[in-house]
């Protein structure tokens, strides 16, 4: 039995949009954008089985009507309480969206904090394959804005991404990892993972690679927003705010005005 394969359109600055594939079939997260996914697609001479979204930002649902245009009729799912308007099959937390096309199914996880009804999906293949595709919550050495949600509703939904088995891959939708290394450092300049990090993610994109997936295991290591009760993490929060910082919701948020104007 052979693993599905996972690859990274990349789109617009930097994006990327997620393809899930067999050999003949393909499911494709968050497209953005429509031609760059049609392309891959008749490149790897892949059917295209389902859409699936996390959140309804432009930059994550803009290619739906193009793939629709360009491919037979195919299922498009996303979040019930966002208003995107070309779903076909509306999520809630924990339901499970089948993948016939792919002999698989991903599981919701609900994650309000960017938006307000963002949902991940979990993946957990027949091979023991797992990945978790995440949209714009948890990235690469950080996290997504808080532009409708609160702090305490990302710190819920961080808890639940860092709750899934450590080796599972993460697949966000952004190429942010330089610069959320940046900000990490100045968080905790002596996390040596986080250094040793900063090296590899330097060359991988001198190299033109991705630096993502990156694993929860990682992230736990590494990222700042992950590690929010970590003594390092309040300390370095409480020297920027001036504040004494009472629990882990609120060091999330200093970090988070934080690394909005870093």
């Amino acid at each position: 039995m052979q693993s599905l394969r996972v690859e990274s359109v990349p789109i617009f600055k930097d994006n990327y949009v997620w393809v899930i594939s067999n050999a003949q079939s393909a499911v494709v997260v968050d497209p953005g954008e429509s031609a760059p996914v049609i392309d891959y697609l008749h490149d790897h001479q892949l059917t295209l089985g389902a859409i699936v979204i996390t959140h309804h930002h432009a930059d994550h649902i803009g290619g739906i009507d193009g793939l629709l245009r360009a491919t037979s009729n195919v299922p498009v799912y996303g979040p019930a309480d966002e208003y995107i308007d070309l779903l076909t099959h509306r999520l809630h937390p924990n339901d499970v969206v089948p993948l016939p096309s792919l002999n698989e199914q991903l599981h919701v996880i609900a994650v309000p904090g960017h938006t307000a009804g963002h949902i991940a999906y979990y993946l957990s293949d027949k091979t023991g394959q797992t990945g978790v595709f995440c949209g714009d919550t948890l990235f690469a050495t950080g996290c997504g804005k808080l532009f409708e949600g609160t702090a305490a509703q990302m710190v819920a939904s961080l808890r639940a991404l860092s709750a899934l088995p450590t080796d599972t891959k993460v697949y966000c939708a952004h190429e942010y990892t330089l610069s959320n290394i940046r900000f990490a450092l100045a968080v905790e300049p002596s996390n040596v993972d986080l250094q040793h990090w900063e090296r590899q993610a330097q060359q991988l994109r001198s190299q033109g690679r991705p630096t993502i997936p990156t694993t929860i295991a990682h992230e736990l290591r590494t990222n700042p927003f992950l590690r929010c009760q970590h003594a390092s993490v309040i300390a370095a929060a409480q020297r920027h705010t001036g504040d004494i910082l009472k629990d882990e919701v609120a060091v999330l948020a200093a970090l988070r005005e934080w690394k909005n104007i870093f």
